[in-house]
């Protein structure tokens, strides 16, 4: 399968070998379906007013399912809305900060972001060998615990997952445990999510603070005004700009010399810009390459004293005054966010988060488009999400608290999405590059009444028989940046 970052670029390139996450899956009894479009080059190429998340010259736009024309966020756009339609058992994502959790959130699904190292960025795309992480993304917690425990584990041909303290890594599925936030003690950095805050978050702030009661309900202990000692956005968004621009440079080149076929012959950032302001499809300057324009007018590499010396301010803002300084003081096992706030200090400082769905926006909403006025960012029944967040390798714990909170919630199923899948693999088995996979939707009025009951039902028994056997045919996407 084409691995393009959604650019033309690569399109008919060949990489040296597959992933070690997708061997992994494989080894596990996994089928592997196909890719999914996500944003292109992960979201690093325009500036926000020049370009939409889940869009890519090669593979389209993509759209949330909850709401006409709706923004999926990114960029592992297409992952989670390919597990919100059914469309895949589960799927694969990268984020760098936020790649995973967004998406899931604004697709009603669970996100896992893991701790950096946990699993291998091998054979992968990269933004930055200091922030990116591979994981999953499921309809359910113990979907995606599944798919975790196939993944992790360290990786000869990835050093950084050398420093997990596993030899093997953990049974996750182990850790779905009904009475998980009994006993606990969770915080919330209110300074973290107060400067997120505006108009369209307030149904998001309601549904939390609900949440929170009933996390007290569960029998966690919460602990309010659990705040980072420091919380200066401007600050680490400096950081992280030279971080994430000066690991780009070096990563793309050396992803790009392991490719065992390159057609465009583009061996560097400064090749693939070229080759993007050249090419038709990659809709340049409607496009732009603001973020790669800024990337190659640095005069310093990731191994230069400045990108280190941002990169250990960020470990410090991040941990010791941030995420780790909060739980530490108040002896805490995970915080609690709301999702659209979770993503930013646990980017930089290589943190797990759990992003599992909490509530959709209510049927009054005012519609907010995205930057560019291309997609629905904010509309009635977009779904949002809460994150647990917590320590390096932390994960057991994070997904015992998420599956609690799920089991009593059940938010997902709550709202469904507004198009359903209306066809069936068997329908058309080789797609190429004339005739690629189309997926035809439709709009379904809600069930009511005694239909809804026999549907429920039905459903029930239709997913107990998929879950029996589950895991000797798994089903999964990809983002279109591994294999």
């Amino acid at each position: 399968m084409n691995n393009t970052a959604g650019s033309y670029a690569l399109v008919g390139a060949k990489v040296s070998r597959e992933s070690s996450v997708v061997t992994r899956l494989r080894d596990a009894g996994a089928i592997i379906l196909g890719k999914a479009t996500m944003g292109e080059w992960a979201q690093c190429r325009s500036r926000k007013a020049s370009s939409s998340h889940g869009w890519s010259a090669y593979g389209g736009q993509v759209h949330g399912a909850y709401y006409p024309q709706q923004d999926p966020s990114g960029s592992s756009s297409g992952s989670a809305v390919a597990v919100s339609i059914g469309l895949a058992l589960g799927s694969i994502g990268t984020e760098t900060s936020g790649s995973i959790v967004n998406p899931s959130e604004r697709s009603n699904v669970v996100g896992i972001k893991p701790t950096l190292g946990l699993t291998s960025r091998d054979m992968v795309i990269p933004i930055s060998l200091r922030q990116d992480t591979v994981g999953p993304i499921g309809r359910t917690v113990k979907d995606a615990a599944y798919m975790l425990t196939a993944i992790a584990g360290k990786d000869t041909f990835d050093n950084w997952t050398s420093t997990q303290p596993y030899d093997v890594a953990p049974d996750y599925v182990k850790s779905c445990n009904h009475l998980g936030l009994k006993g606990a003690r969770v915080g919330i950095p209110r300074n973290g999510i107060d400067f997120h805050l505006d108009d369209s978050t307030k149904p998001v702030m309601a549904a939390f603070e609900k949440a929170v009661q009933t996390v007290r309900e569960a029998g966690a202990r919460v602990i309010e005004e659990a705040n980072f000692s420091s919380y200066d956005a401007p600050a680490f968004a400096r950081n992280s700009s030279v971080v994430l621009d000066t690991d780009f440079v070096a990563g793309l080149s050396d992803y790009l010399s392991q490719l065992t076929t390159n057609p465009n012959n583009v061996r560097s950032l400064s090749d693939l810009a070229r080759f993007t302001r050249s090419h038709p499809h990659e809709r340049y300057p409607d496009r732009d390459t603001y973020v790669w324009d800024r990337q190659l007018g640095r005069n310093i590499t990731s191994s230069s004293p400045e990108s280190w010396a941002a990169f250990q301010a960020n470990l410090l803002i991040g941990g010791e005054q941030g995420v780790v300084g909060a739980l530490d003081r108040h002896k805490l096992d995970a915080l609690i966010m709301p999702t659209f706030a979770s993503f930013h200090l646990p980017a930089i400082a290589g943190l797990p988060i759990v992003s599992v769905p909490l509530g959709f926006y209510p049927a009054q909403t005012p519609l907010k488009m995205n930057p560019k006025k291309t997609t629905v960012a904010v509309a009635p029944n977009i779904p949002f999400g809460i994150a647990f967040v917590g320590r390096k390798w932390s994960e057991e714990k994070l997904i015992s608290l998420a599956y609690a909170f799920e089991q009593r919630t059940m938010v997902r199923r709550k709202m469904k999405p507004y198009i359903q899948p209306t066809f069936e693999l068997s329908d058309q088995l080789e797609p190429t590059e004339e005739t690629p996979y189309k997926l035809k939707v439709q709009y379904r009025p809600p069930v009511t009444g005694p239909r809804r009951v026999a549907r429920g039902i039905l459903q029930k028994a239709i997913s107990r028989l998929f879950s029996v056997r589950t895991w000797v045919w798994s089903v999964f996407g990809f983002a279109q940046s591994l294999m």
